[in-house]
């Protein structure tokens, strides 16, 4: 498999790091012997271009873990998402795309993961959200004709290098509490955390508050891990005030991203994209000059 190129995968979601990949991974020391962790996993992009030999990928949605595990395990491959695809495009064609809604009302009593995949690929702009009883909600994209048979192609292309992916290392799916995960986390090991973006993204399966925030900033100056967080810096219009009242202290890296979320285009804007990690000489700087003022203070 070329290392070179990026896999996308066959889910979609918001905040998807495909074109920070590079830079992410550019990032990630060599030198680690335990597992890459993700407590967020979403559509699980960063790992798959990753690619380490070890890997816990959790998730409070589900239906991603289910999605995944069902990859991995072999029940979904790359036939059975094309022949479904087909079938159900067929249908979606046919009534001019009012069959979403079946499937949409089908998944959210059952949930199918590849009713699941269907909704993610002919929704709106490829969101993930859910309402109040944790119900699918988001509309069609208005386009019946959307499983074309080359659209099928792909989406069952990235089915299969996923597939390859999971079985050339030992990943492991779950869902539960990024808190959970985190706990597991052990020295030896990488801690990839991309939450949901703090007064941005803040309707997804389980929302993002303020509070959630700040307990994951105390969970990740106790971890003995090496940790990554992606979270945004700040756009045209304003700063991400957690930048400085909770990550200043660690060493922050920043990259412009545009993002194309959102129902209007004056909502899709450039953003400065954040970094945040407890490794690299920044923040080893900071932590020595820390240690000096405490040895100073010891010695009056």
């Amino acid at each position: 498999m070329n290392i070179n190129r990026i896999i996308v995968p066959p889910i979609k979601s918001q905040g998807i790091k495909t074109k920070l990949v590079r830079w992410i991974r550019a990032i990630v020391p060599s030198d680690y012997e335990g597992r890459w962790i993700e407590p967020f996993m979403g559509s699980g992009v960063v790992t798959f271009n990753i690619r380490p030999n070890k890997a816990l990928l959790a998730d409070s949605n589900p239906h991603i873990v289910n999605f995944y595990n069902a990859v991995a395990n072999g029940e979904i491959t790359a036939v059975t998402t094309r022949q479904f695809l087909q079938k159900e495009g067929a249908e979606l064609l046919r009534t001019e795309g009012e069959y979403y809604y079946l499937v949409r009302e089908r998944f959210n009593r059952y949930g199918n993961p590849l009713d699941f995949l269907f909704l993610n690929r002919a929704c709106f702009n490829g969101m993930i959200r859910f309402n109040q009883h944790r119900e699918f909600n988001v509309p069609f994209c208005r386009k019946p004709n959307r499983f074309s048979k080359a659209y099928i192609t792909k989406i069952a292309n990235q089915v299969k290098a996923i597939a390859d992916i999971c079985n050339l290392g030992k990943y492991e799916f779950r869902c539960q509490d990024y808190t959970v995960t985190i706990a597991e986390a052990s020295a030896n090991d990488i801690l990839y955390c991309d939450p949901p973006y703090i007064q941005r993204h803040t309707d997804y399966f389980n929302g993002w508050d303020e509070n959630d925030e700040r307990q994951l900033a105390k969970l990740l100056a106790d971890t003995k891990a090496r940790f990554i967080l992606s979270t945004w810096h700040s756009n045209k219009y304003r700063k991400n005030q957690f930048i400085n009242e909770i990550w200043s202290k660690y060493n922050i890296l920043t990259k412009e991203h545009f993002y194309y979320v959102g129902a209007k285009e004056d909502n899709r804007n450039q953003m400065l994209e954040a970094l945040v990690t407890n490794f690299g000489a920044s923040y080893e700087e900071k932590n020595s000059q820390k240690v000096a003022q405490l040895s100073l203070f010891e010695k009056k």
